[in-house]
């Protein structure tokens, strides 16, 4: 279907629109959020109570049945919200009905009789940036929230949505813009009529700065700050996004056991007989804040194997470690180590060393650089989480927060579109301060700072275009 047909209407179309803000499936209640001018007015003639309905002040519960045509549909609360107290600015209502399927489809069938389109993804969350209620970046953080696979995701989400990255780059912002304006007013007058800190200079920001270039200090700063902002992305990510860890190790050390120690759960078999793992099985599972997509794998032998579903096995645990961010590699500690051998797999990806079967008393103190757990009585296994919690926060390349591992500032990228404007502020910006070094003129400086303010407002939404708007939400869910 077109995009642009009245049937599924457009973004920025101002219709009213409808959509399930829970999921569709049998539960205790299911939500409807309704927005748009005159919503109300359009919900009330298929309300039991449409005065009460029409008379309800902003941020009121009202009671009754959802009808048509004297038939009741579901007996519904709904929540009143009056522009422009209200997520999207617009006049806009919640209907609780019972959260079988086919109630909340009555429902549903009825508010689209009524004149309500189904709304896009992320309309409603687009109309409330449209509407000057959110910035981009707390409107990204809305998504954030509802994908978070840990509470230390959570919390950085939470944290954005709350303003503290908008903040931060409305501040940045708000100092190249108060450089870009002495710069131009430097501009206006010839060197004869310019005195740093007159009138024409009334912060003082030309100075005698190197380079000649007003606010250089300021603009340092500001350098300084986007790249502390850039280089916090990828450990944003690590706890947005997780990271895969591999456990990997020749036959029978154990890795099936260590794997159901991790996750909690019997997921893997375990079997005294080598090679009982024959493909690899996954998890996800939160250490220390960070999401893991933790994978046991086929035992690894030096060679091949006749059989040769265990060779296949060996070839798709060897591909998987290949793309892993950390290689958990288990070691039987009852078994002769042979350290010239290694361990059997070779390759870049970060490695920790696992001494296993600790317990036993045949288990001999582990060589250095091994940790030393057991995966049957669960021995080691917290100095095991922390020392993978170290090592994938350590391949994030990203400052620990004040409070230190697991605790987020907030005032850091949470997407790649926000960590790419960064890049794109900051490249001007320093390419100006080099210019300003080679004593180069400040008419083929001021645009680069122009260009890097500019790549800041994208990042909030003071700079934006209705394509890049319509891209970025309809990655939402429908009902945000």
């Amino acid at each position: 279907m077109n995009r642009d047909s009245p049937e599924k209407g457009a973004y920025g179309d101002g219709s009213p629109i409808a959509a399930f803000a829970t999921p569709l499936a049998e539960s205790a209640l299911a939500v409807i959020r309704c927005s748009g001018d005159g919503a109300v007015e359009l919900a009330a003639p298929f309300f039991s109570r449409p005065e009460k309905l029409k008379t309800a002040a902003g941020h009121s519960i009202v009671h009754g049945w959802i009808r048509h045509e004297g038939e009741k549909i579901d007996e519904v609360l709904v929540s009143v919200y009056r522009q422009p107290k209200s997520y999207t600015g617009e006049e806009g209502l919640d209907i609780s009905c019972h959260g079988g399927i086919a109630a909340a489809r009555g429902v549903m069938k009825i508010l689209r009789k009524a004149g309500f389109r189904n709304a896009l993804p992320g309309e409603f969350t687009f109309r409330a940036f449209m509407n000057g209620r959110i910035d981009l970046t707390r409107a990204e953080s809305v998504m954030e929230m509802v994908s978070a696979k840990t509470g230390a995701g959570l919390r950085g989400a939470a944290l954005r949505l709350s303003g503290a990255l908008e903040n931060e780059i409305r501040s940045l912002r708000d100092k190249l813009t108060d450089i870009l304006a002495e710069t131009e007013i430097y501009l206006d007058y010839s060197e004869d009529e310019f005195v740093p800190g007159g009138a024409e200079d009334p912060g003082g920001m030309a100075g005698e700065e190197g380079g000649g270039m007003p606010g250089r200090a300021l603009a340092e700063e500001v350098l300084a700050r986007l790249g502390a902002l850039a280089a916090s992305f990828k450990r944003e990510r690590l706890y947005q996004d997780g990271a895969l860890a591999v456990i990997a190790g020749k036959p029978n050390a154990g890795k099936s056991s260590l794997f159901n120690r991790l996750i909690g759960e019997d997921r893997a078999i375990v079997d005294e007989a080598p090679g009982t793992t024959r493909d690899f099985i996954e998890a996800w599972i939160s250490i220390e804040g960070i999401p893991v997509r933790l994978a046991d794998t086929a035992g690894l032998r030096d060679g091949l194997s006749p059989d040769s579903v265990e060779n296949t096995g060996m070839d798709r645990s060897r591909a998987l470690m290949a793309e892993a961010d950390l290689v958990l590699c288990v070691t039987d500690g009852t078994e002769k180590y042979e350290h010239e051998k290694g361990f059997p797999f070779k390759g870049e990806t970060p490695r920790l060393f696992i001494w296993n079967k600790a317990d036993l008393p045949s288990c001999p103190a582990p060589p250095r650089g091994f940790l030393p757990v057991s995966a049957i009585t669960g021995s080691g296994i917290p100095e095991l989480c922390g020392a993978i919690a170290a090592a994938l926060e350590k391949t994030a390349e990203g400052p620990h927060a004040p409070g230190g591992p697991g605790e987020m500032t907030g005032a850091a990228p949470g997407t790649q579109r926000q960590k790419e404007l960064i890049d794109e502020a900051a490249a001007p910006l320093a390419e100006a301060l080099d210019l300003a070094d080679r004593g180069e003129p400040l008419d083929i400086i001021a645009p680069l700072l122009r260009e890097s303010a500019n790549a800041l407002g994208e990042i909030t939404g003071e700079v934006s275009s209705a394509g890049i708007l319509e891209k970025m939400f309809s990655k939402f869910c429908v009902g945000k």
